[in-house]
């Protein structure tokens, strides 16, 4: 019998990937002794990026940084072969605001560019930078801010913190950026492709997640307004690299393909510039970065294609397998990887709403909810550890016991 790979994503409120892969591993090896089980968390970009890449084999780099309220915060970004991985949401996400209290137009970005400042002068030569989790909606200002951009208002002063402040804005000075910027290579990392302005862009879709009402929805979407112009005037002035997809492809990942959406007419329209609150904007025009599916890249980036090698089953899932689930998220992404190797796919997951026949067409062979072992959600979440390592005995029994009919 080859290896048991286990590639689980979080589950979002109970469980990191780590924990999964723990309890899975816990499982499988009461179910069948002296089992080959091997961990392999993923992320999409999202929560969980920088623990993934600590698992693959990256080195956790301690950084000390503003969280997205200013409230110092203790983060890290992943280092390996001058490749840097910094995950916004560790650093300025939700999970970072004061006992959860969202400030959806203070809240700022900068702490995401303070880790990247970090990496820039730890001396990588490739950036890559997952978004989601994000708890602001500020155009990617405060990120930008950390690396040496300027925001003034008629006065000369520097704007405060916020997507709010932006209404003020009057001058982008970008005399202070930091020079290893113009020669360091940036992907993002993330699956998010609106625009940053109008009904589907960064306030209007994203704000009310976090925390925003109908009036702060106005007045971000206000302030990204005047960011957008006033910034994509200062990038033009700069020169600097406004159009990634046709840059170099990325070292790490030379085989991936172009974006598919094609990035004509203002940046703030891009595919993408929505992402995390703006900051997608940030980094496409500021940066001169390329951005590429979450889950896709960073599969490649970590190397599952070695870690899959030879197993005989790949156990994924997340804490809910839905519909949005089959739109590429990482158990989807996981699948579509383990099928070009030959491997079957099965997942746990805390519940499951899509029917057996679209779960085989993403390449899913089976699910297991926790909750047809506790239907409650509720005590779901609470048992959630518990639950997992059980869910992988039923796993075991149908997957790894050669008289199994799924093993005829």
């Amino acid at each position: 019998m080859g290896h048991v790979l286990l590639a689980p994503d979080k589950f979002k409120g109970s469980l990191t990937a780590a924990e999964v892969v723990h309890q899975l591993t816990a499982g499988l090896r009461r179910a069948v002794p002296g089992i080959e089980v091997r961990g392999f968390p993923v992320a999409d970009g999202g929560d969980g990026t920088l623990d993934a890449a600590v698992s693959a084999g990256f080195r956790r780099i301690p950084v000390s940084v503003a969280g997205p309220t200013g409230a110092p915060v203790r983060t890290a970004f992943g280092y390996a072969d001058g490749v840097a991985v910094v995950e916004l949401a560790d650093a300025c996400g939700l999970r970072r605001l004061p006992d959860g209290a969202p400030d959806p137009r203070h809240a700022s970005s900068r702490g995401a560019g303070q880790v990247i400042r970090a990496a820039l002068e730890y001396g990588c030569a490739e950036l890559v930078l997952g978004l989601g989790g994000s708890a602001s909606t500020d155009g990617g200002a405060g990120l930008l801010g950390a690396l040496g951009v300027r925001l003034l208002d008629g006065r000369g002063a520097e704007l405060p913190p916020g997507g709010a402040a932006l209404r003020h804005l009057h001058r982008v000075d970008v005399t202070g950026l930091h020079p290893a910027v113009r020669r360091t290579r940036f992907v993002v990392a993330g699956d998010v492709d609106n625009p940053l302005l109008g009904p589907t862009g960064a306030a209007a879709v994203y704000g009310p997640q976090k925390g925003a009402g109908a009036d702060d929805v106005a007045v971000l979407e206000a302030g990204l307004r005047r960011w957008a112009g006033l910034a994509e005037a200062a990038v033009r002035e700069a020169e600097l690299l406004p159009v990634p997809d046709l840059l170099p492809g990325p070292v790490t990942a030379p085989d991936l393909p172009p974006a598919p959406a094609a990035r004509v007419g203002p940046l703030h329209g891009w595919p993408g510039a929505g992402a995390a609150g703006g900051v997608g904007f940030a980094a496409l025009g500021f940066l001169g970065a390329r951005f590429r599916p979450g889950i896709a890249y960073l599969l490649d980036l970590l190397g599952f294609a070695e870690a899959v090698a030879g197993a005989d089953l790949v156990v994924t899932g997340e804490g809910s397998l839905d519909a949005q689930s089959l739109r590429g998220k990482a158990p989807v992404g996981v699948a579509g990887a383990a099928a070009r190797a030959g491997v079957p796919v099965v997942a746990v997951a805390g519940q499951v709403d899509v029917g057996p026949g679209r779960l085989r067409d993403a390449g899913i062979r089976a699910a297991y909810p926790l909750t047809d072992l506790e239907p409650d959600p509720a005590a779901c979440l609470d048992r959630a550890a518990e639950l997992v390592a059980a869910t992988a005995a039923r796993v075991a029994a149908d997957w790894l016991d050669p008289a199994a009919p799924s093993r005829r």
